[in-house]
Order: structure tokens, then sequence, then C-alpha cells
């Protein structure tokens, strides 16, 4: 079942992973991987520790997405984030809140201290 629509957003929301499908930069081939992710409000926030991944470096080239969260299929645009930005400290807070808890600032940036974050936005 496809969906594009925003309240069926949140209801995936409780999943621990997503699947999320690029489009090869290069080869043009789909290319999926599965990851943690957030929901906070109308946005999927994703993160990865260390070097841009294959997957990251799709997303700079062709910002269309797909993916898939407890069956449900969605489509999207997604960017990666400026770090000390307004939205990536919510995408942090999103993403640390939902799989360790709440925490204060301090521990929250060192635990993305060397990780890159990516926003999906529904299409």
């Amino acid at each position: 079942m496809k969906s594009t629509m925003d309240e069926n957003l949140p209801n995936a929301a409780v999943e621990k992973y997503i699947h999320l499908t690029t489009n090869g930069r290069k080869s043009g081939k789909s290319h999926t991987v599965e990851l943690w992710f957030a929901v906070d409000g109308h946005k999927v926030y994703l993160s990865h520790e260390g070097e841009e991944t294959d997957w990251m470096k799709n997303i700079e080239k062709n910002k269309d997405v797909r993916f898939q969260i407890a069956g449900r299929e969605f489509i999207g645009k997604a960017h990666l984030l400026k770090d000390q930005t307004e939205e990536a400290w919510k995408a942090k807070v999103a993403l640390y809140e939902k799989y360790y808890g709440k925490a204060d600032r301090e521990v929250i940036e060192d635990w993305f201290s060397l990780s890159k974050l990516v926003a999906v936005e529904l299409a």
C-alpha cells in the first residue's frame, strides 16, 4: 500500500527500523538500507556516524526517496542537514529520545558529534 499521507506517518513512528531506498548516483539502480529513524511532525530524521555513506551521497545527487516502515510505503524528498541549525538539533533530540530516552544537551551533542543527519519530507 503506497501512501504519501501525513496521517499515516505518526502511526509508523513507533517502529524500530525504516527501509530507505535511494537511486544510485552512478548506476541509477535502487539502493535500500535499514536504519534507525525518528518522526517529528511531518518529517523523518535519519543519522549515520562517520563518513558519508552511499545512500547519503545518492541523496545529494537525487533527493527523491522511497521508504517503508512496518509495511507502509511512503515517498519523500530528502536532504542532508547542516550542523548547528535548529532543525539539526530537532533531529538529534528526536533520534536520541526515541532510542535512549531523555538527556541533556551536552550528552545529545556528544552522541551525535561524529554523525551526519538527514531529513525526509513526505512528497
